[in-house]
């Protein structure tokens, strides 16, 4: 029966070619365990080396041991080189713009080895070391495929010696856990990082010689494409990233299932790249929480925000509308000026794909996230969209049917079908931090190409028209009416997006991007935002390909447009542009589509508005075109504001907008207790047991050594690690809450390190805690309801007197990447202040800062429990500092609780003296000089 199935050829030959994929698995999971980037061009820098291979042995007669050592090296070398001269400049920059710096690496290694004599070329066979068959029985093992059964397993067993047998290996592993107390070791991290790539391109060599081999022709190297580059990614994803034998077993299994679908099912190809797209959704699904760290998601340089006090003068207010606006009424003259119906298709494709860009401009731009699957969502709205206007069937386990809709209401009917899909497609990706969404709308872009187009419910045959129709009475057939009916519904979604930006959801979208663990602090759940982010997109982007569809008239399943390669240029344009800004999607738009439109028969421009061109901007002009417009407009701004007077000093009256806990509280239960609450990381217990509790109007001290688990048990009251036990807020069970639900039941924290939200002003951060106020909803945002209107003006308004409440005035519109620390102390003071918490949970409220800032701090968290009425819970190693403060203290010792009582008390506990104080008596001294807490009010 098994044999009806599978052959033992069939199963071997997929064996094999999961090996491959196996073999660039583990070079991606190499380089992700040091860098925590997924290379998607692992097997493109491959392409230098395997290349050089056939021009040495097939051009120059080199015998091929030679040769192959020598491409070997020259692929160590390459990855080297693109390591000191790509990476290492972005060695600091977000892990998203390295990423999308490996999509130009791609196709740079494209075009040099296209620059090779006659190693494009497809009659060409590749070089292989020896010639012989052998035969076992029915099987046929080719030289190429033995090949691959003796190097993949040394290479893995290689790379699993080399990082854990070898002190070099140990440094890199080091190196990716915590860089900078690797740094304290001596262990730079940036060699590391160079050697691993290296080894990268080494292995990718490999990989591409194997495959090579296996084709037979040295023109199928550049064909790797990006369904192999989907498998490997896909058994690194099983692999989680970390383990050699898992991704190669991965691989193996992946080449296998392959091989028999495709032998069983020769017609339906697209069937292993649907199993693949579920593999990927179901790995990143179920993988950790955790996994990508609190790394910053954005790289926008600095644009300076419009000083409050500008926003009277009218024409500063609206400098950015009027610049737009130009921008409206040229593109409306241009097809006046320009008559050729064949301009006007070039016009309505540039407005097109710009609405397809900006859905990136939402997604990367503003929420952090990068998709290399984009077009395939344009592409489910044009084939919908197509589907709808000439009436829609659906006979499976339900019979659907639509009569034919007018063209205007298909795309708009298409659009919501993309936004659902996105969000099916995002739902496992977004809950966690990492961009591990980028693989996943790789897969669904294969699986789109492969599969979903072809469906007779999208295409029945291999094009389908898509007719433009009327619209209002305006007959859309004229590629003018076209272009303007284009021009309009851009018109519309930037003037929407515009205000969305600048709306609460906007500041909340990127607060999330910026620092998600912050922003549920602030009662925001990162991953609803993010979700509903990407269903955004998803909608743009479906509009967006129905009217690409529409400049055609039809639309094709074998269109590049909406596979891997159209999404690339999607990337292409907002990196060009400015991923963070609207405009720079036009600037994109007009760069990659109509350039080359322009220079049709020129070979440079292609290499310019491509992947390669995106790579040269990154590294020199990292905000994209548009930056040059921000720069010129932030130092008008500069220039207005030093005209005008010195700010008043603002009176330090406490707000109104302040929401005092004595104001909500119904009940007398206890506002934070713990019982038995443990935490493990890799069987070590962080916590263990730990029970404690904080009264009504009571400041508790949480205090021990490093590494007592202090900062831990807060994570874990907060709900941002996992524990077992309980966790009470005001008699409430908390203990199987998300922590954005846990800060809306009353629970407030600050952060160790209080980065909050790196590129949003002061203002906005606090307006960001006002949303646990009033919040509203995306739609009603984009459509300028009363109701948005009125939420964005309170927070505004409250946020003013919460500022001057606490002197932040001069700062209001400062970015908080420019405070110093004791002034983010300060801005996060005010979040809590905006957040009106039952409990607070303070982390070391003067870590960072000076002395004297460290002195004043006391008698203001004094204040702010006092305004709030707040119990407070304070992890902090002052001593003199935490027991004037402190009504009661808790003492922790490797994750448990030693000692529990009034300060005085704690302070003189022989095993607190032991364990945190010392014996020294200057220490212990020194820790009672404590002022009372009635004098620090």
């Amino acid at each position: 029966m098994l044999a009806t199935w599978v052959t033992s050829q069939v199963a071997f030959n997929g064996l094999v070619q999961g090996a491959v994929y196996g073999l660039l698995a583990m070079a991606i999971v190499l380089v992700y365990r040091s860098t925590k980037v997924i290379n998607f061009a692992i097997g493109s820098m491959g392409l230098v080396g395997s290349g050089l291979l056939v021009l040495l042995v097939v051009q120059y007669g080199v015998p091929y041991w030679i040769a192959l050592a020598l491409a070997v090296a020259a692929g160590v070398a390459y990855g080297a080189i693109i390591e000191l001269s790509v990476v290492r400049r972005l060695f600091r920059a977000p892990r998203v713009i390295v990423l999308v710096a490996t999509i130009g690496v791609s196709q740079l290694s494209t075009a040099i080895l296209f620059a090779l004599p006659e190693v494009d070329n497809p009659r060409a066979g590749y070089p292989l070391p020896f010639q012989s068959e052998w035969h076992l029985g029915d099987l046929r093992i080719k030289p190429a495929l033995a090949s691959v059964v003796v190097v993949v397993p040394l290479i893995a067993i290689g790379l699993g010696r080399f990082l854990n047998g070898t002190l070099l290996g140990r440094a890199v592993r080091a190196a990716s856990v915590n860089p900078d107390l690797a740094r304290l070791r001596g262990v730079n991290p940036k060699s590391i990082s160079t050697l691993v790539w290296a080894l990268g391109g080494g292995v990718g060599t490999v990989a591409m010689v194997l495959i090579g081999g296996i084709d037979g022709s040295a023109g199928s190297l550049s064909n790797l494409g990006a369904g192999s580059l989907l498998r490997a990614v896909t058994a690194a994803l099983i692999a989680r990233f970390t383990s050699f034998w898992v991704a190669l077993a991965a691989g193996v299994a992946i080449g296998l299932i392959e091989a028999v679908m495709r032998f069983n099912f020769l017609t339906s190809p697209g069937r292993v790249d649907l199993l693949l797209l579920g593999a990927v959704l179901v790995a990143v699904a179920t993988t950790q929480r955790d996994r990508g760290g609190d790394a910053v998601f954005s790289f926008n340089p600095r644009v300076d925000a419009m000083p409050d006090r500008l926003r009277s003068v009218f024409w500063v207010r609206h400098l950015d509308r009027l610049a737009l606006l130009t921008l409206l009424g040229l593109a409306v003259l241009a097809p006046f000026v320009f008559t050729r119906p064949s301009q006007h298709v070039v016009y309505a494709s540039i407005g097109a794909f710009t609405i397809c860009a900006l859905s990136l401009t939402v997604l990367t731009g503003w929420s952090g996230q990068l998709s290399l699957g984009q077009m395939a969502f344009a592409g489910l709205g044009a084939f919908t969209g197509a589907a709808f206007t000439r009436g829609l069937e659906i006979d499976w386990f339900f019979y659907i049917r639509f009569e034919p809709l007018p063209f205007a209401l298909s795309i708009l009917l298409a659009a919501v079908f993309a936004a659902g899909v996105a969000a099916l497609v995002g739902s496992g990706a977004l809950r966690i931090t990492g961009l591990l969404l980028a693989a996943s709308t790789l897969a669904f872009a294969v699986a789109a190409s492969a599969w979903m187009y072809q469906l007779d419910v999208f295409t029945p045959e291999q094009t389908a028209l898509f007719p433009r129709g009327s619209l209002f009475g305006l007959d859309l057939t004229t590629e003018r009416n076209y272009y303007f009916v284009v021009l309009g519904a851009l018109s519309l979604i930037v003037a929407m997006l515009g205000r969305l930006r600048r709306s609460p959801v906007g500041r909340v979208t990127l607060a999330v991007r910026d620092n998600p663990t912050t922003a549920a602090a602030y009662t925001v759940r990162p991953g609803m935002v993010k979700l509903r982010a990407f269903a955004l997109s998803g909608a743009i982007a479906g509009l967006g390909g129905g009217l690409v569809a529409g400049v055609a008239q039809r639309v094709s399943f074998a269109d590049d447009r909406y596979a891997v390669a159209g999404s690339l240029l999607l990337v292409s344009m907002i990196v060009i542009g400015g991923m963070s800004s609207l405009a720079g999607a036009i600037v994109g738009s007009v760069y990659v589509v109509g350039i080359p439109s322009l220079f049709p028969g020129n070979d440079i421009v292609p290499l310019l508005t491509s992947s390669i061109g995106l790579l040269v901007l990154l590294l020199y002009f990292p905000g994209g075109l548009v930056n040059v417009a921000h720069r010129i407009r932030g130092s008008i701004y500069r220039r207005l504001e030093a005209r005008l007077p010195p700010l008043a000093k603002a009176t330090s009256a406490a707000p109104s907008s302040i929401r005092r806990v004595s104001e909500r509280v119904t009940t007398e239960a206890v506002p934070l207790k713990t019982s038995d609450i443990v935490v493990e990381f890799g069987g070590v217990r962080a916590n263990d047991g730990v029970s404690i509790e904080v009264r009504r109007n009571e400041i508790v001290g949480l205090i021990g050594t490093n590494g007592a688990g202090k900062t831990t048990l807060m994570n874990a009251i907060g709900g941002f690690v996992p524990s077992t036990g309980v966790v009470e807020l005001m008699g409430s069970d908390v203990s199987g809450l998300a922590p954005a639900m846990r800060a809306r039941r009353g629970l407030g924290r600050s952060f160790q390190a209080a980065a909050l939200f790196p590129e949003l002003t002061v203002r906005d951060t606090i307006s960001v805690a006002l949303e646990a106020r009033g919040r509203s909803g995306m739609i009603e945002t984009l459509l300028f309801s009363p109701r948005a209107r009125r939420i964005a003006a309170a927070q505004r308004s409250d946020a003013s007197e919460l500022l001057d409440f606490l002197g932040l005035g001069r700062y209001a519109d400062r970015p908080i990447s420019e405070l110093s620390t004791g002034t983010r102390r300060i801005v996060e003071l005010g979040g809590l202040l905006a957040l009106g918490p039952e409990v607070l949970c303070l982390d070391e409220p003067t870590a960072g800062i000076a002395q004297r800032e460290s002195e004043a701090m006391g008698p203001l968290l004094v204040d702010v429990r006092r305004e709030l009425g707040a119990a407070m819970l304070i992890i902090e190693h002052d001593m003199p500092l935490i027991m004037s403060l402190s009504d009661r203290v808790y003492c922790l010792e490797l994750g448990r609780v030693i000692a529990e009582g009034d300060p005085q008390a704690v302070r003189n506990d022989p095993k607190v003296v032991a364990s945190y104080l010392g014996m020294d008596e200057r220490a212990i001294d020194r820790s009672d000089s404590r002022t009372p807490r009635d004098q620090t009010v």
